[in-house]
């Protein structure tokens, strides 16, 4: 282990780290940027600058090498002093080298001898991507000719209403079934005039009167009681009540609850019948016609046989 690499005065803490790490592994263990990220506590780029800064000061030979196979692998050297690297042939002058220093060729102490080389493999380097040629412009589409404008139909305003008034919420109010009822109609209007007494911020003028009392009606052939209807559109007002004519025809449209199944038929009514007295016994008994009650009626029936069994005898003797 090098007291150099340790002490070094000018490399980061995280380069020293990776450096005693590598010098205390076996020959030929692989010391990739992923490799080194499973073993120790750093990030892939902190090791990678720490890589670099071992590389820097000669504390790491990095040489890029081709496989039989073809496959291209680094191949990496790491030395304990890092003038054992710059005395290599070849070697290049790395930031270690300060003004000052003796050559390599003849060191003050003897060097001691490094570790044996450890290789390890990388994987190849990720292809470049080559950016795209730009795309041609698009020729501007021909221009439509325009079709002419559909004529909107405008209704027809009823008796009282200004031109240019907008209808609160037109078209969400629902409609009855059957309109032709006066006296369903009238009582929708009393109900929609009424709901300022329940609130005295739903008033609402005659124009939206006669304009919601057809929603009103729905609610009405429905089935819907006045209390539960007035219930309905008072509950859980809003604060800040702007437009009273608008608010109870969303609420006409969007509770509008569904028709009720008609109730099942009761049957017909079939009175009892009425008391009769037995002529045998006296007792009083439910029947349609006079005679005998239940109690008395086999007694009568022997009697009535036996009195034929008489008379066929009679007729057998004559």
């Amino acid at each position: 282990m090098s007291n150099d690499l340790i002490q070094h005065p000018e490399m980061s803490a995280v380069a020293r780290i990776l450096g005693i790490y590598i010098q205390s592994l076996p020959a030929g263990t692989p010391v990739g940027i992923k490799e080194l990220v499973k073993q120790l506590p750093l990030g892939e780029t902190s090791i990678a600058n720490g890589l670099r800064e071992l590389v820097a000061f000669g504390y790491l030979e990095r040489s890029v090498e081709s496989l039989p196979g073809g496959r291209i692998v680094t191949r990496t050297v790491s030395y304990n002093h890092p003038r054992a690297a710059l005395s290599r042939p070849g070697a290049c002058v790395t930031p270690s080298t300060r003004a000052g220093d003796p050559p390599p060729s003849s060191p003050e102490r003897p060097l001691e001898p490094g570790p044996e080389p450890v290789a390890a493999p990388v994987a190849a380097p990720a292809p470049v991507r080559m950016p795209l040629p730009a795309p041609e412009p698009e020729p501007e589409p021909l221009a439509e000719p325009v079709a002419a404008p559909v004529p909107v139909r405008v209704p027809a305003l009823a008796v009282g209403e200004e031109p240019g008034a907008e209808q609160p919420g037109a078209g969400r109010v629902p409609v009855p079934l059957n309109a032709d009822d006066p006296e369903r109609h009238r009582l929708a209007c009393e109900v929609l005039a009424g709901l300022r007494r329940a609130s005295p911020r739903l008033v609402l003028g005659e124009r939206d009167i006669r304009y919601l009392a057809g929603g009103v009606e729905a609610w009405l052939e429905r089935g819907v009681g006045v209390y539960a209807l007035v219930a309905a559109l008072t509950a859980k007002l809003p604060g800040d009540l702007r437009n009273p004519a608008g608010l109870i025809a969303h609420r006409l449209a969007a509770q509008l609850p569904p028709p009720l199944a008609p109730l099942p038929r009761a049957p017909d009514f079939v009175p009892p019948d009425p008391f009769q007295t037995c002529t045998t016994c006296d007792r009083a008994f439910r029947s349609s016609a006079p005679g005998t009650c239940k109690g008395c009626r086999p007694a009568e029936e022997e009697a009535a046989e036996e009195a034929g069994e008489v008379e066929q005898a009679s007729a057998a003797g004559s």
